[in-house]
């Protein structure tokens, strides 16, 4: 289960993102700002209370960045937990437990980089439960 806070302070927003990120939170995650408006200029990302993470959990953190993007805010993530950097590190096929993902995290290229693994990801993992992946042009 995920519980999101938002808080509005001046030019800035925060969402606080508790409990375990993953296919079911999307929802919940993309609501996070609709509140927002033309005075705010930042969002913070508190992942002090993320306890875990998965491939579907990432993509959704990382939606949540490009909408806040195209907002126009800058986003600002912080309190990287161990269990989610790690499962990105993974994801973006860097070794070892120390990896620093979270201040990678900051540059637009790492996040283009872990999207595309990630979805890959679950491209995988869809398809070893049973689904098929769908392929673009296949069958039109």
């Amino acid at each position: 289960m995920i519980t999101i806070d938002v808080q509005h302070r001046g030019s800035s927003a925060m969402v606080g993102i508790s409990g375990k990120l993953d296919e079911s939170a999307g929802a919940l995650l993309q609501r996070a700002l609709d509140d927002v408006t033309v005075c705010e200029r930042d969002l913070m990302v508190d992942l002090h209370g993320l306890l875990s993470m998965d491939a579907d959990g990432l993509l959704h953190l990382l939606e949540l960045h490009r909408r806040a993007e195209r907002l126009g805010l800058r986003v600002l993530v912080v309190g990287w937990q161990p269990q989610p950097q790690q499962m990105m590190a993974q994801v973006a096929g860097i070794p070892g437990p120390g990896s620093a993902t979270g201040e990678r995290y900051a540059l637009a290229g790492f996040r283009r980089l872990i999207e595309q693994r990630a979805q890959r990801a679950r491209d995988v993992a869809d398809f070893g439960a049973g689904w098929l992946p769908r392929v673009e042009g296949f069958g039109s």
